[in-house]
């Protein structure tokens, strides 16, 4: 069985979009360079990816708005950015037939292999690390980039997440155009 592995970055923010990523791995695989993505510093993440991106039998990124997350809710819209990132993925060759899924997490998206949830996969199976790592370093990058439109918020530090800086940034400037209007901002 060829494990797919799923997970998602940025649940947790209060602006910008929820990203997932799904990856398949060849059994030669340096598996020594993967981490908890969250536990890998910056520099790390961003080499990990390049080998990933690079060596990987198959990978796919997914996204899903804050104005999707304001309309559906944030677990939802995470099981939808994994299901994009499961139908996004780019075949270096032929497709798969034994595959399975294997989720971080309590739940599954809708995608048409069979898949489970395994609570803190991403830092036990490598697929899952991989994915991980991906859907990071895609989510920083995109918040690096809305930063260049809405300097005034610091996305390209603290990434949307609800830090004394950002919150302060919503008080003086209000909501900005990525802002998860569903999610609160406690002062």
């Amino acid at each position: 069985m060829v494990i797919c592995g799923i997970d998602e970055a940025g649940r947790g923010p209060l602006a910008g979009p929820v990203c997932a990523a799904a990856v398949i791995l060849p059994e030669d695989f340096p598996r020594e360079i993967l981490g908890d993505s969250k536990k890998l510093s910056p520099k790390t993440r961003e080499k990990a990816r390049r080998i990933i991106c690079s060596q990987a039998i198959a990978w796919g990124i997914g996204w899903a708005s804050a104005a999707e997350i304001d309309k559906i809710n944030i677990l939802k819209a995470s099981l939808l950015a994994m299901k994009r990132a499961f139908h996004s993925i780019k075949w270096k060759g032929e497709l798969i037939q034994e595959l399975e899924a294997i989720v971080d997490g309590l739940y599954i998206p809708d995608i048409p292999i069979p898949a489970k949830a395994l609570v803190k996969a991403d830092s036990i199976v490598p697929e899952v690390m991989a994915a991980s790592i991906l859907a990071k370093t895609a989510r920083d990058r995109i918040m690096e980039y809305y930063s260049l439109f809405s300097p005034e918020y610091g996305y390209d530090k603290h990434k949307g997440y609800p830090t004394e800086v950002h919150r302060a940034a919503i008080a003086k400037y209000g909501p900005s155009p990525i802002q998860r209007m569903s999610f609160k901002i406690k002062q």
